[in-house]
């Protein structure tokens, strides 16, 4: 069972009130968080739960999303967490970039256990993992690493990126097939999960800033790019690309998310807004925050609902996509 149907079997029915609207078939509401905590990544869990990194606090985040009530999780002295992602066992395991290691905090007792990389990798400026249909845990270091975790046995494995520096975001496909975005490298890749070799693909866009991946329910490979303000798809069945640019004045594509009905969802920057792309119109709906300086790096969601992290207004932010339960 891959995550997406993971979270679409037990996702909670969550009612919220709505703060602000796009239209009667969007709301908006956004959630607190303690001063300081600059919140990175976000993932909601099976239990109606969501949680979230704190980079600038060193903690992982439990929002009530009922009552808004928060609960942190501190990972230990000089941590500074990046990304979150609910695992198999219904944990949250977290790029824990401080001490650099990976980290699974229990949802009950909240005990964090650390995995440290090994000493080839010092430094590897952890970012993002995702879980393959095995219970493999893969994970991105943007320093030019990336690498596999087997949670059962606590093996790790580090491999070095192809073209150096640049690993950020990182997604796997409905089949299994495992893909990271180079940043710095501007091309996405394949990891070949049983050698660790990653292949890479060009996009067509040169310098374009590939920054992070999400995989649709067909396979194919939707992309941030940060520096041309696109957002681009790669079909691998095909071997085909495409890319459109995002609206407004110089768009800088941070995150992308492809939600349970294939609509693809991204940041800009530039527009402080959440965007939404249909693949099958070609038509862009935008969300700007009610504040200045949202800078909102990633997003993540359920069937009904798109989260992301407003890291520099300190604020969680979710928009319904349908009618509450």
């Amino acid at each position: 069972m891959n995550r997406r149907q993971f979270l679409a079997s037990t996702a909670a029915a969550i009612v919220v009130t709505p703060a602000l609207a796009q239209s009667a078939s969007f709301r908006v509401r956004y959630f607190d968080l303690p001063t300081g905590t600059g919140p990175h990544d976000v993932t909601p869990a099976p239990d109606g739960s969501v949680w979230f990194t704190g980079q600038r606090n060193g903690t992982l985040g439990r929002l009530d999303p009922r009552d808004g009530a928060v609960k942190p999780v501190g990972l230990g002295k000089g941590a500074a967490p990046h990304g979150v992602t609910i695992g198999p066992d219904g944990a949250p395991w977290v790029t824990e970039g401080g001490q650099n290691a990976i980290a699974r905090v229990d949802p009950g007792d909240h005990k964090v256990t650390l995995f440290p990389l090994p000493e080839k990798a010092a430094n590897a400026n952890l970012n993002t993992g995702v879980f393959d249909q095995s219970g493999i845990y893969w994970f991105t270091g943007l320093s030019g690493f990336y690498g596999r975790l087997d949670p059962k046995s606590g093996e790790l494995k580090v491999f070095e990126a192809p073209r150096g520096v640049g690993p950020y975001g990182i997604t796997v496909t409905p089949k299994g097939d495992v893909w990271y975005a180079s940043l710095a490298g501007n091309h996405i890749a394949r990891i070949d999960r049983e050698t660790g070799k990653a292949i890479i693909v060009e996009p067509p866009t040169q310098s374009q800033g590939a920054r992070r991946v999400w995989s649709d329910s067909k396979g194919r490979i939707w992309v941030s790019e940060w520096n041309s303000g696109n957002v681009s798809m790669h079909d691998p069945a095909a071997g085909s690309w495409k890319a459109w640019k995002l609206p407004g004045k110089s768009p800088h594509t941070y995150a992308v998310y492809v939600d349970d009905k294939d609509m693809v969802w991204l940041t800009d920057f530039s527009a402080n807004a959440i965007v939404r792309f249909d693949p099958g119109s070609e038509k862009f709906d935008v969300f700007p925050s009610d504040r200045t300086g949202a800078n909102v790096r990633q997003l993540d969601g359920r069937p009904g609902e798109v989260w992301g992290c407003e890291s520099g207004l300190d604020r969680l932010v979710l928009i319904q996509t349908a009618a509450p339960a």
